[in-house]
């Protein structure tokens, strides 16, 4: 062989054999000529690259394993002699160095089997904590994607596969270094978790043995995009990585995703922790948003605010709006319905006309006020449902307005900004509404607080009694009558649908009929506009877009969002999230003005909070959720002054007046419905 292919190879690898055996015995006196390392590099730069010659790229660097340079390499390496081990170590790192340029060829596949052969022989000489080893095994955790994977066959074939039986030691070690990482870190708290190579790693072997597996049961998969890894921060964030690899090996195996999501639910709160720590907005959160029972409703919160731009800083690029308040509907209609999408996305700033103050808190009640407008009956764009006159549902009769379907849209862009600037609104979108924004069906029970009428009546007709049914007494055919403009008129459910008497049999039918058309059919598209608007605000392009969002969520999720608290204030909370400028915690009018807080109705607190801040429904975590705490702040005015706030910074200001009546009678001012939702300063 040696004397009919690649000689200057054989004559290159038994050079380099012969001085590493030299320095190995501690031979210094022969004569210097070229190093290991040289001879090495010699080697690599005759590697025969051409796809045409692949036998030829085979025979070649089957010299370097036949010859047992590797193993050579690695003995030189565990020499006690430091320069030996240097020696070694320096063109082992050379040859993994020079892997990494080769292009993604057959010639890869087989450079990978080389690379293969340090890692099991420095894995059995120098151990897996041995930093070399280390280095050579993620060198094969970004080779692996690249080659092809066989059955068990160990040696180099012409595609330059790797059988998938040589990776499995690498996960198993990678598995339990994790494990061991998460141990140490539950029983320390100053833990880091697991090591970000070890992560990259573990995901990298994953790969070609979900696909071995997935090819092997007949599963068609698309296969991850080459190239493109996740930016992985140190410490626990790596978790969410491994988790959602497994979660997707899982789905390989009959019965073992079941299992996995059961695993999951069992340590919720681990897992919710990670993902409000740790998940991205470039992340993929599909895998987590999909098992919203593994979930709670803070997760689903963050999960899906990210779907929604970030609130700019930057007040130069805000969209900027001047309202007169007499026109507040109509003028907010021709800000937000004509202004380009990117232009919203970038936040807002709000001025209402002939009125000094700006910034912030202007905007917060510029938000209360133009949803009340919307969802104000009198406009005809949304009824309230009978049970709660806070929960919404678009009018079926809104096409009194020509312009209907662009105000929806309108309230689909006000909605969707409103989530985005975190501000409650205080109202309620009907579930089978929300539903259908999801993309969703709408089911009898799903009615129940939009039309208790027809909910009870459908429940009847579905338990009564078959035979009484079969007999006619309902005296219902497959038609739906309707008013329309003052006018009523009969509307068929399917075809020929007057001449369906509904029996037993196919009342089930006749219910699934009705909802379809009072609650979907009747509606699709204000449902559409709206959920346009919404996608406009989106980061994203599909008018469809939305639909992801309103998935993400349980429609509960959004009454919360949206409407934020329904616990009556409680000023233990109040006073614990608030601060003192000018005062102290044992001046008479501090206690004096908690006094009076308690005292007040429900109704006074909320509007005091609106004076204070231009916030009337606090989040769901109640004070805690603001964006910051809130302050009171001592003026030196004469104490005929009324308290004035800044509502931006979440400032209430007062001079010390002299008595608690006196300051009663000032707040009593202040806390009036007229008063308090317009007084503030900026």
């Amino acid at each position: 062989m040696r004397s009919t292919r690649h000689p200057n190879a054989w004559h290159c690898v038994d050079d380099m054999l012969s001085k590493i055996l030299h320095l190995y015995k501690g031979d210094r006196t022969r004569p210097v000529g070229p190093t290991v390392k040289s001879r090495l590099a010699e080697f690599l730069n005759d590697i025969p690259q051409k796809d045409e010659d692949v036998e030829s790229s085979i025979s070649y660097l089957q010299i370097f394993l036949s010859s047992s340079v590797p193993a050579a390499l690695v003995m030189l390496y565990l020499s006690p002699v430091k320069s030996n081990r240097d020696c070694a170590d320096d063109c082992i790192k050379h040859f993994i160095q020079n892997c990494k340029t080769f292009c993604k060829g057959q010639v890869y596949g087989h450079l990978a089997h080389l690379v293969l052969e340090f890692c099991k022989l420095l894995g059995r000489g120098a151990g897996i904590e041995d930093p070399l080893y280390n280095t050579c095994r993620s060198c094969l955790g970004s080779m692996v994607e690249y080659v092809g994977f066989g059955g068990r066959e160990t040696k180099m074939s012409k595609d330059g596969g790797i059988a998938v039986i040589e990776i499995f030691p690498f996960l198993r070690e990678l598995a339990g270094r994790l494990s061991q990482d998460l141990a140490s870190s539950l029983e320390s708290s100053t833990g880091g978790g697991p090591a970000v190579g070890d992560v990259l790693d573990f995901v990298a072997f994953s790969f070609p043995i979900r696909n071995t597996i997935a090819f092997h049961l007949g599963i068609n998969r698309r296969p991850a995009e080459k190239g493109k890894g996740e930016h992985l921060l140190p410490g626990w964030c790596q978790y969410l990585t491994i988790l959602k690899e497994l979660g997707s090996i899982s789905k390989l195996y009959k019965g073992a995703e079941e299992i996995f999501w059961t695993h999951m639910g069992q340590r919720k709160v681990a897992l919710c922790y990670l993902v409000l720590k740790f998940a991205k907005r470039s992340d993929d959160n599909d895998w987590i948003t999909d098992h919203k029972e593994v979930t709670n409703f803070e997760v689903r919160r963050h999960l899906a605010m990210m779907l929604l731009p970030e609130v700019k800083d930057d007040y130069e690029e805000l969209h900027e709006m001047l309202i007169d308040r007499s026109q507040l509907l109509s003028e907010s209609f021709e800000y937000i319905a004509n202004a380009a999408s990117d232009s919203l996305r970038a936040g807002l700033f709000m001025e209402f006309k002939n009125e000094e103050a700006t910034g912030p808190g202007v905007l917060r009640e510029w938000f209360f006020l133009v949803c009340q407008e919307i969802f104000n009956p009198q406009n005809a764009l949304f009824k309230a449902c009978p049970k709660d006159r806070r929960r919404f549902f678009p009018n079926p009769a809104s096409k009194v307005n020509p312009l209907h379907l662009d105000y929806y849209k309108f309230c689909g862009r006000v909605i969707a900004l409103a989530l985005m600037h975190k501000i409650q609104v205080g109202i309620v979108l009907d579930r089978a509404f929300v539903l259908q924004l999801a993309g969703k069906d709408v089911s009898l029970e799903d009615i129940q607080d939009v039309d208790p009428y027809l909910y009870n009546s459908c429940k009847q007709i579905l338990e009564m009694d078959p035979e009484v049914v079969d007999q006619d007494v309902l005296g219902l055919t497959f038609v739906q009558e309707v008013e329309e403009l003052g006018t009523r008129k009969v509307i068929e459910l399917c075809p020929d649908g007057q001449n369906i008497v509904v029996n037993s049999k196919n009342r089930k039918k006749y219910v699934d009929f009705l909802i379809e058309h009072r609650f979907v059919t009747s509606i699709s598209e204000p449902v559409r506009k709206f959920g346009e608007g919404f996608s406009n605000i989106m980061s994203g392009s599909s008018i469809h877009i939305h639909k992801s969002f309103f998935q993400s969520l349980e429609p509960e999720d959004l009454n919360w969002m949206l409407r934020g608290s329904e616990n009556a204030i409680s000023v233990e909370d109040w006073i614990a999230h608030t601060e003192l400028n000018g005062y102290k915690d044992t001046d008479p009018q501090i206690s004096w003005f908690w006094k009076i807080v308690e005292q007040m109705s429900a109704e006074q607190k909320k509007i005091l909070l609106f004076f204070w801040t231009s916030i009337k429904h606090l989040p769901i975590e109640g004070f805690g959720g603001l964006a910051s705490k809130l302050y009171i702040y001592r003026t030196l005015e004469p104490n005929d002054r009324l308290p004035s706030s800044h509502t931006c910074f979440y400032r209430l200001c007062f001079p010390p007046y002299p008595s608690m009546p006196i300051m009663q009678d000032r707040l009593s001012l202040i806390t009036q419905e007229h008063v308090g939702c317009s007084f503030g300063t900026w």
